[in-house]
């Protein structure tokens, strides 16, 4: 009762305020609860296992894989491009910094992929701990505001087009809600683009978790973690008609529960001390990425 209370209140926090987001006040509640009372670790182990990977199945409800093929060919070296430098110098840069290799690991595909939904697609393919995780949401949430209040000046300092800056804003923002914050704010057109980019960008989630799943495994398991399996089902009965557009906004509604109940569980799971005790260091990496992955966007789209 505990943990689905705090995902309730999340989704109502992060529905009157978007671009907070559901996820940061689902872990930030989780945690600020985790020094007064704790749920049974069975109930966290349901809320953090089956329930997370519900949740990136519902996700696919939500993606049309014929909305790939609209954004174009011209936008998918600019989304790649800007993973590959976001992974690659999370790698690089969060070993210089001493930072731990999940943290960087979760840190990186929710800057180069798409904020809490990619975090919460890895955790339970790398087994990722709790306070990783809560750190990972809280540092993402952070850049997501830096980029909301940022980025339209910069794009209009810069003379991007609509469509420029919306594939700017789906490619270097993370969590959908600020991606729309961030492009309604340019315009109209470019909130539209801006979204569609990111949903073509959530795809990535499946070739990044089927490379983490079977590294953490040594290529004991299979290649593919079933819920992957069901996402990419999911998102192609959505593609075929086949999920009605009556139970699309309940089916949304849904998936938005299980993410933040989920991520309550992390909340609750959180050791504050040993939380305190990573230091900065992991807000310095999210950092760099976020600079990176602004800087590769903008780049990418100026050389093509």
């Amino acid at each position: 009762m505990i943990v689905l209370v705090l995902g309730l209140v999340a989704v109502l926090g992060g529905t009157l305020v978007p671009v907070l987001g559901v996820p940061l006040f689902a872990v930030a509640g989780g945690v600020l609860l985790s020094t007064r009372t704790r749920p049974g670790p069975r109930t966290l182990d349901l809320a953090k296992g089956p329930i997370l990977k519900a949740s990136v199945v519902l996700l696919g409800a939500q993606l049309s894989l014929g909305e790939v093929v609209s954004v174009g060919a011209g936008s998918l070296p600019v989304m790649l491009g800007t993973l590959a430098v976001c992974l690659g110098l999370a790698w690089l840069v969060g070993r210089a910094l001493g930072v731990p290799g999940d943290l960087r690991t979760l840190i990186g595909v929710g800057t180069g992929i798409c904020g809490a939904s990619a975090i919460a697609a890895v955790t339970p393919a790398i087994k990722a701990r709790s306070g990783d995780v809560a750190y990972a949401i809280s540092t993402i949430f952070l850049f997501n505001v830096a980029a909301v209040v940022v980025f339209p000046p910069l794009g209009h300092l810069l003379g991007l087009s609509q469509e420029a800056f919306g594939l700017f804003a789906g490619t270097a923002v993370n969590d959908t809600s600020a991606v729309v914050a961030a492009a309604t704010g340019y315009g109209p057109e470019a909130a539209e683009h801006a979204v569609v980019v990111k949903l073509v960008r959530t795809l990535m989630i499946v070739p990044v978790v089927m490379v983490l799943a079977r590294r953490h495994d040594g290529g004991r398991k299979s290649l593919v973690p079933w819920f992957l399996i069901a996402f990419v089902l999911m998102s192609g009965l959505h593609t075929a008609g086949l999920v009605p557009a009556a139970v699309q906004p309940a089916l949304r509604w849904l998936a938005v529960l299980c993410v933040a109940v989920a991520l309550a569980a992390v909340g609750l799971s959180t050791d504050v001390p040993a939380l305190k005790k990573a230091g900065a260091r992991p807000l310095l990496l999210g950092l760099v990425l976020w600079i990176a992955v602004a800087a590769t966007s903008l780049g990418l789209q100026q050389l093509a």
